[in-house]
């Protein structure tokens, strides 16, 4: 399950950066390390890092896609910003 969450993070970056040579590599201690495999070496990218920082880490290499909104989510949106400035 931990490292469910630490390649979840990994797919989400290599979307985002159109880089599909990126991995994690689970470390004994709970510990991840992202890794490039570019050129078919593993290149670190960062230091080993527990789950949580690791997922922090890798979610702040590439900027996140925006949020697909329907014209109702814009239409609600402008009523809410409506009625708070009244």
């Amino acid at each position: 399950m931990r490292g469910t969450k630490a390649i979840h993070a990994v797919e989400r970056l290599k979307a985002r950066s159109g880089n599909a040579a990126y991995a994690a590599v689970s470390l004994p201690g709970g510990r991840f390390r992202l890794v490039d495999k570019t050129g078919g070496q593993d290149a670190p990218v960062g230091e080993p890092l527990p789950l949580e920082a690791f997922v922090t880490f890798v979610d702040t290499l590439s900027p996140a896609q925006p949020k697909k909104a329907s014209k109702l989510d814009v239409a609600f949106e402008a009523q809410i910003k409506r009625s708070q400035n009244r």
